[in-house]
């Protein structure tokens, strides 16, 4: 049979999709790329805040219409929003024939066989498991880059989040667990290994009685074929010197860093539930910066959380102007049901906080195009991920600087072939907004991938 998959959402949910492709392939199922033609529909959601909820009940309404206008016999629905909510999806949403939660994709085949009999099935697993198979990722991302989920669920219980109703508390992945699934990334030719979970910086003191990330570090780094490995996700108050120093140390990770701190304000923050007061955002800041001079430094903000002020707001901004954070993102509040910060009051209204993240944006643009002109004369190691279909002789990569998806590009100019995969040298002539423009350094080029 012919399924259609579509994950949304971030990449910890890519990587349960991955694994649930993985395990349909080895059973026999064919993956297309076209909806209409599909025999069967699953939809990863995802509900983490209002537009992600929007976008997974779009998403599963607008399959649903190929039961009347294509072959579709079956919509399956997985993930945050199953686990959510599942009894008003099976009542509002009819077409939808069978519900996974965030803890069972791995229970997939048993669902399909239940569809096949006729049933409507719906599989729910303890939240305190981590689904496990043996099926190889079916690799999505793009051939050179890809995700390793270290850890699901999370401890934190931040006032705004809705994750550990969903995904359960925090539970590591055995480290020869990692290390298998990342030699087998290896082994299809990934050169970019991005770890992922909720909270990275708390691997393994639920295994190992002690936060192992240093350790797993080291380990992957010796995988041979892996190039650069990025960590995302990183809470600041986590971070600790052994991590710095490894990271210091070990040439093939990436001198980037994901921390999201979402204020900067301290009586805000204790209202988010966060860990973090501002000076000690200010410390960790100045010691991954003093440590690791060219360290690159990514975070997220919340505007517009409820009670937030003009004043904390203003705060917020003298914060980013002064940090001077290389790449952020700011989102604004998302009220979320069955969360502490929902009950307060007074929420701020949706044009504040709009005009608000519009703010923050307009000052990170400007310290974004300061940064990246400064970088011009400079050379990277670029991974080349592609060629500009339109122009002659002109690639598209990243340096380390810029994660997949999120950050910016770099553009670069070679007369001679560069292979996908590829690590080369190249030098800025150009910056263009969040992107770098530049010329491969001819005979330098660091390592080649080949099939």
């Amino acid at each position: 049979m012919d399924i259609f998959f579509v994950s949304l959402g971030c990449d910890k949910n890519l990587v349960d999709s991955e694994n649930m492709l993985g395990i349909l392939r080895d059973n026999g199922y064919r993956i297309i790329d076209h909806e209409e033609a599909a025999d069967i529909i699953i939809i990863n959601t995802c509900c983490f805040i209002n537009d992600a909820k929007q976008e997974s009940i779009n998403t599963i309404l607008e399959m649903a219409q190929y039961k009347k206008t294509g072959k579709l016999q079956a919509l399956i629905v997985t993930g945050c929003m199953a686990e959510r909510y599942k009894e008003e999806i099976l009542k509002e949403i009819p077409e939808v024939d069978a519900l996974l939660g965030t803890a069972s994709f791995d229970a997939i085949m048993g669902v399909m066989k239940e569809l096949m009999d006729g049933k409507k099935p719906m599989r729910f697993e303890d939240l305190s498991r981590i689904p496990k198979t043996n099926a190889k990722r079916v690799l999505t991302s793009g051939a050179f880059s890809s995700y390793l989920k270290i850890a699901e669920g999370c401890d934190k219980h931040c006032t705004y989040c809705i994750i550990p109703k969903v995904r359960g508390n925090y539970r590591s992945v055995p480290m020869e667990d990692l290390l298998k699934e990342a030699s087998y990334l290896a082994e299809q030719g990934v050169k970019e290994l991005i770890l992922v979970a909720q909270e990275t910086t708390l691997y393994g003191k639920d295994l190992y009685g002690e936060k192992t990330l240093p350790k797993l570090l080291e380990k992957l780094c010796q995988i041979e074929g892996i190039e650069w490995i990025r960590i995302l996700y990183c809470y600041p108050e986590e971070i600790t010197e052994d991590l710095i120093e490894v990271i210091k140390r070990e040439p093939k990770i990436c001198h980037y860093l994901d921390i999201p701190i979402q204020h900067a304000n301290d009586r805000i923050l204790k209202m988010m539930g966060r860990k973090t007061s501002k000076s000690d955002l200010i410390h960790i800041i100045n010691q991954l910066r003093t440590k690791i001079p060219d360290i690159v430094l990514r975070t997220t903000l919340i505007t517009g959380f409820p009670t937030e002020t003009e004043e904390e707001h203003k705060e917020l901004l003298d914060f980013v102007h002064d940090m001077a954070f290389e790449r952020l993102g700011v989102f604004t509040y998302s009220k979320e049901e069955n969360t502490p910060a929902a009950q307060l009051k007074p929420q701020i209204t949706a044009k504040v906080k709009k005009l608000r993240q519009k703010e923050l944006m307009k000052q990170q643009q400007s310290i974004v195009f300061s940064h990246t002109n400064q970088l011009i004369g400079r050379t990277f190691d670029v991974l080349i991920e592609g060629r500009i279909a339109e122009e002659d002789h002109v690639y598209i990569g990243r340096t380390y600087m810029d994660a997949p998806q999120v950050d910016g590009y770099f553009f670069v100019s070679s007369e001679e072939e560069l292979i996908s995969g590829s690590i080369v040298k190249a030098v800025v002539t150009k910056a263009k907004d969040y992107d770098l423009v530049g010329e491969l350094v001819k005979g330098e080029k660091r390592n080649e991938f080949t099939e």
